[in-house]
């Protein structure tokens, strides 16, 4: 019997495969389990109910899904909206589809290392919001995870028992020596001094120079508001008052400056009177507005730039936090979350996280919470390598040619594959890591795995050349993979126990060397985040580059406190909190003492009603009605502008203030 030839499928076919793509994976052909996949696509056409309205017969349908002969690719150029509904779904769950076996069961670890509570981890919501930046090529990824499948092992999982070898440690070669780097490290050094090696004058000429130029064009706009260009020394003390406002919390902005009240705060209003802050707030650019209207009318187009308008910045504070400090040899990547629910494309929403929406930043940070380097994650990149996000993220902040070799890089499960540590081992960097079952390259042999009725404190092994993948019972199953560890160097923990006869008492359990390694070193990030919330600048804005600007702030200020204590042990000097250190800057960078007490400024002066030259003349001319004993008076008010008295036995203008 002849063969018939393949045929391209339809829309209709192709709604119907869609349907199955939903609840089962369709493998390749050549995949181990593709009889048992057939039979559930075989089921799932059985009971879906449009079968006969597309007009296929059960088998027709099944075999012409699953033929091979078809380019896959004319089914994504034909429905764009399907294309990102699986990617979608895998990052709302925390795969990285380049790198998980999507038809395996993915086993979710916490970001912050191994636990010992007994609650199931949450996923990582790693959702990516409104905006549709990812390219179809994730979707091709995707599908050729689906076919893939971790590495199978003929052998088994070794006990601790079992010998290990001693891995090949590259040697630790900084560029610089790590720490604080010249000229900070001569003599002792204020906050204002530390701070402006971020915020130098290179920084404030741009922000003065943008800020005028938006202003020029907010008022040729038609808005109404009072208007004078804003000099270098005026932006320090609006950068001091943010920073004033960071300690000093209050609801609104405008509560600084309210008066005649129980809460009437008297500093802001010696420094900048409200308006004219307000007004600074209302207008302040970091791009040059011109620049930004030739961007805006590339949208749409790959010159596009969607960081733009927080660009001249971003590079100044990336270069500023790699160049004034080195980091030490355990560094650690991860994400951050800036909340904002502005309306722009890379938004992204994390469901598991505390704050779900907003801009994700992937920061390199040292294990004191030094913020070394950070990228603002914008979709799907056009220079993307097509080995996974995660990969990407990775290979982009930990540079060889600025940090040197020898460096352990910490990552949690997203980010920690196979194909990642054996490339960081041949650039010279050494990886350690939490990883999830299901990934491409990960063991799946089960001989000898451990199992819920494994003893706590129990470890099972296997090295592949260069990479260790460790496995340990906690309260629940840790995963670890490294590649600069031994399995097992004597380290216990304490952990409670319940005995024979119900006591519960502490025992001594074994513990992996890359566990104890990984939650002392892994909290970089996370330490950092920390700090960052403490007198946070951050304020609720409807301008997205304006909640990037104060996040810029606040690293700045974090990062000068870092280094404040690490000056203050060079010197054997005991460093101030976090607190006082924000304190003293912004007092110095508005010029006034911080022990001074704050005297309001008084324009509540009396003044002659008439301002003509002829003094014989200036007590009868233009005389007012005093407002409090209805008298004639050549005298008024400089602020209030109402006529009052000013005699020996009559003083209405001392009644009326007090």
């Amino acid at each position: 019997m002849k063969k018939k030839p393949p045929v391209a499928p339809d829309s209709r076919l192709l709604a119907l495969y869609d349907n199955i793509r939903r609840n089962t994976v369709i493998p390749s052909a050549n995949h181990s389990g593709f009889r048992g996949e057939r039979e559930s696509a075989k089921y799932s056409l059985k009971t879906d109910k449009n079968m006969a309205k597309n007009g296929f017969a059960r088998e027709e349908a099944i075999d012409l899904i699953f033929d091979d002969t078809w380019e896959e690719a004319d089914h994504d150029s034909s429905d764009p909206e399907s294309v990102y509904s699986d990617v979608e779904e895998a990052y709302a769950a925390g795969i990285d589809p380049d790198v998980d076996c999507v038809a395996s069961p993915v086993t979710y670890k916490e970001a912050n290392g191994p636990s010992t509570s007994n609650t199931t981890p949450p996923q990582r919501g790693r959702g990516r919001g409104r905006g549709r930046s990812h390219s179809r090529g994730h979707n091709h990824g995707l599908e050729e995870s689906r076919g893939l499948s971790p590495v199978s092992h003929n052998g088994r999982w070794n006990t601790e028992a079992d010998p290990d070898i001693v891995p090949n440690i590259p040697r630790f070669t900084p560029k610089r020596i790590p720490g604080v780097q010249p000229p900070l490290t001569f003599g002792k050094k204020s906050p204002l001094d530390i701070f402006s090696q971020y915020f130098d004058g290179e920084v404030i000429d741009v922000l003065c120079a943008n800020t005028n130029k938006n202003a020029v064009r907010n008022l040729e706009r038609g808005r109404k508001f009072t208007w004078a260009d804003v000099y270098p020394e005026e932006m320090k003390k609006y950068i001091g008052l943010l920073l004033y406002m960071g300690v000093m919390d209050l609801p609104k902005m405008r509560d600084f400056w309210r008066k005649k009240t129980l809460f009437h705060v008297p500093f802001p209003v010696t420094v900048m009177s409200r308006d004219r802050f307000l007004a600074i707030s209302c207008n302040l650019h970091i791009s040059d507005p011109t620049e930004d209207a030739e961007n805006d009318k590339k949208r749409g187009t790959e010159e596009y730039d969607c960081l733009h308008r927080v660009q001249p910045l971003l590079d100044i504070m990336r270069n500023r936090c790699m160049s004034i400090y080195h980091p030490r040899q355990n560094i650690s990547v991860d994400e951050r979350m800036i909340a904002t629910k502005a309306r722009i494309s890379f938004k992204q929403y994390m469901k598991a996280k505390p704050t779900k929406w907003g801009i994700i930043l992937y920061v390199l940070a040292d294990v004191n919470g030094y913020t070394i380097d950070f990228k603002i994650y914008t979709g799907k990149s056009k220079f993307a390598s097509g080995k996974g996000l995660s990969f990407d993220v990775v290979t982009s902040l930990v540079n060889r040619d600025y940090l040197g070799s020898g460096y352990v890089i910490y990552c949690d499960n997203f980010y920690t594959s196979p194909l990642l540590f054996r490339h960081l081992n041949q650039l010279g960097f050494g990886a350690c890591g939490t990883y999830r079952e299901g990934r491409v390259g990960v063991p799946s042999t089960k001989q000898n795995a451990l199992n819920k009725r494994s003893p706590r404190g129990s470890i099972r092994w296997i090295r592949e050349d260069v990479l260790l993948f460790v496995k340990w019972m906690d309260t629940r199953e840790v995963s670890m993979c490294t590649t600069v560890h031994t399995v097992y160097s004597g380290e216990t923990v304490l952990r409670w126990q319940t005995t024979e006869d119900g006591r519960k008492e502490r025992v001594t359990v074994p513990r992996p060397t890359a566990v104890q390694q990984y939650n002392k070193y892994m909290g970089g990030v996370d330490t950092s985040d920390q700090m960052l919330g403490t007198n946070s600048v951050h304020r609720k804005t409807r301008k997205w580059y304006m909640t990037i600007f104060q996040h810029y702030l606040d690293i700045a200020v974090t990062n000068s406190y870092i280094l404040h204590k690490e000056l203050s042990a060079i010197h054997h000097d005991k460093h101030m909190t976090r607190q006082s250190f924000q304190e003293l800057l912004a007092a110095q960078l508005t010029g006034v003492p911080l022990d001074g007490s704050p005297r309001e400024r008084c324009d509540h002066l009396p003044v002659p009603v008439s301002d003509t030259q002829d003094l014989s003349q200036r007590a009868s001319m233009g005389r007012r009605r005093c407002i409090r004993c209805k008298r004639s008076t050549p005298w008024k008010c400089q602020e209030c502008d109402v006529g009052l008295c000013l005699q020996l036995d009559r003083n209405c203008f001392r009644e009326h203030h007090v």
